[in-house]
């Protein structure tokens, strides 16, 4: 629309120049000089079209992916020698895909010019009696219009393909639950190994605790829901310490222990509670259960006969 009338007074120019320069006699000389004008004539009619491409097609690129320079490309590789692997990509789902889109493409563009050019066929026949002129107006009238038509025909294909493209873009970058399991055995470690782990050092911490409970001063009950175990030295512990504790079977294992290695059982079912939920094996009592855990020692103490 910019350049249509430059455009139509060039391509009449190189025409005129190019009947003008037939020489009566043509020869190599004068043959050379004929070609090389109307190659020039020839180029810069089109220049101004190769440009608009060029621009567009550089404008729309680095709107994609931004500016990219590789020369990576023009390296040669031999595995694009191979007719097997070519074969392959040439009747593979996404070939055949591309095929019936790029036919699709076609189809309605054609279907869109067809009928366009059907409903202005009275009007290019009226050009038959017109002068140059006139039939410029009306050849520009009808290529604009058509232009137009299939311009915006492939604004619409091209932003549905492009939307199409980055969700294949986006789908193939997600892992399947296969892809998910083995990269998270190589980050993480296989889940049975790790789980194997836990469990043997569950067992050996239980192994650990239990062996402690000889050592204990009193085994505190709930009575039967809940069991912890304190020790305490005078010369080493500052306050009694929690050697073991658990609840359930575990409990019922600490009673058995203890009543096997003659440690005092006392059923407190608050102390009990609070010992177990506040403090961790390994830790002294908290100084707000100094009272409350002295009175049992005491009691302790005083069956034991070693009350001071």
């Amino acid at each position: 629309m910019a350049t249509g009338r430059w455009l139509f007074s060039s391509l009449t120019g190189m025409i005129t120049r190019c009947l003008q320069r037939q020489p009566s006699v043509l020869t190599a000389g004068n043959m050379t000089a004929i070609v090389t004008a109307s190659l020039t004539d020839f180029f810069l009619l089109v220049l101004p079209v190769f440009l608009a491409a060029v621009a567009a097609g550089l404008v729309v690129n680095f709107a994609q992916t931004g500016f990219l320079f590789t020369t990576e490309p023009l390296l040669p590789q031999l595995s694009r020698l191979d007719p097997v692997a070519g074969f392959r990509r040439m009747f593979s789902k996404r070939s055949l895909f591309e095929l019936v889109k790029s036919l699709l493409k076609v189809a309605v563009i054609a279907f869109i010019a067809f009928n366009y050019i059907r409903g202005t066929l009275e009007k290019m026949l009226l050009v038959l009696y017109q002068s140059t002129s006139q039939i410029w107006d009306s050849f520009s009238t009808l290529f604009t219009g058509l232009a137009l038509r299939v311009g915006a025909a492939f604004i619409v294909l091209a932003a549905a393909d492009y939307l199409y493209q980055r969700y294949e873009h986006e789908k193939s970058l997600k892992m399947t639950k296969q892809e998910l399991k083995e990269e998270y055995k190589q980050t993480e470690g296989d889940p049975l190994i790790k789980s194997r782990l836990r469990e043997r050092q569950r067992k050996l911490a239980m192994h650990r605790m239990m062996e402690s409970i000889p050592e204990a001063a009193v085994v505190i009950t709930n009575p039967t829901e809940l069991a912890v175990a304190l020790r305490y030295r005078e010369e080493e512990d500052d306050a009694p310490v929690l050697v073991a504790k658990g609840a359930g079977t575990t409990a019922q294992r600490i009673r058995e222990l203890a009543r096997k290695h003659n440690v005092p059982i006392v059923e407190n079912k608050p102390v009990a509670r609070m010992l177990f939920r506040q403090v961790d094996i390994g830790q002294a009592i908290p100084v707000e259960m100094y009272q409350a855990v002295a009175e049992i020692l005491a009691v302790v103490y005083r069956m034991r006969g070693q009350y001071r």
